[in-house]
């Protein structure tokens, strides 16, 4: 049992130094439900509901740019449904557990939580030392993004623009997506989608950003085929 400990406390060890990025995230959401006009009632109930800040930054910003329902709807699935793959993986790990534990444990799955229980060294470990690692992950995580929104609310406008918190942002997901990439097939997709992304940027209620997610599924959908035609040629 001690070991199931120590696995946990590794996670919340691990989680640690990726808050230097939730913090300043968890800041801008609050801050900005606050300059919207939103109650803090309101603003910590999206966040629980969405518990992805990019999804929610985003619908703060189709908010703004009064946006259709079903283009801020839509938008938030389809920067979501990477959730759906990172669920994909967890499944055999997480499936056979009882719901009352299963249920908060994938609630809480987010990119950081995907990122550290996926290492190489992580995935040759038991499946308990691997759940109890999760969970550690997961619930520091899940705090770090709570108290983070909510001193973003309590400060509000107060944090002076010249701070530009918000370039922390893609440094921490750029972090996160160097660790990934490795594999030439992650490599395409990340090339492709982050391509994508920028070519389609003035394109109007972040349909650029659409379209760069949909790009890199395809590319990872494509790109297998011909790297295994390409090593076939080649012997």
């Amino acid at each position: 049992m001690a070991s199931h400990r120590q696995a946990f406390w590794f996670g919340v060890r691990d989680l640690l130094p990726l808050v230097s990025g939730v913090l300043p995230f968890g800041l801008i959401a609050g801050a900005t439900g606050v300059s919207m006009g939103m109650t803090p009632e309101m603003i910590m109930g999206m966040t629980v509901l969405f518990f992805a800040g990019s999804a929610q930054l985003a619908a703060y910003s189709l908010i703004q740019d009064n946006a259709p329902f079903i283009i801020i709807v839509f938008t938030v699935l389809v920067i979501n449904f990477r959730f759906v793959i990172y669920s994909a993986s967890f499944a055999p790990l997480l499936g056979p557990l009882k719901k009352r534990y299963r249920l908060p444990l994938t609630f809480m799955l987010s990119d950081q939580v995907y990122g550290l229980c996926s290492m190489p060294e992580q995935l040759v470990k038991s499946n308990v030392e691997r759940i109890y690692y999760y969970a550690g992950v997961a619930i520091s995580m899940a705090l770090s993004w709570f108290c983070s929104v909510a001193l973003g609310i309590a400060l509000g406008a107060s944090i002076p623009a010249h701070w530009s918190l918000e370039f922390t942002i893609p440094l921490a997901f750029l972090a996160m997506l160097v660790t990934t990439i490795n594999s030439r097939l992650l490599f395409f997709v990340a090339c492709i989608s982050g391509t994508c992304a920028i070519a389609f940027q003035l394109l109007p209620y972040n349909i650029g950003f659409i379209a760069a997610v949909m790009a890199g599924v395809l590319c990872g959908v494509l790109v297998p085929n011909l790297l295994k035609k390409q090593e076939g040629e080649h012997g």
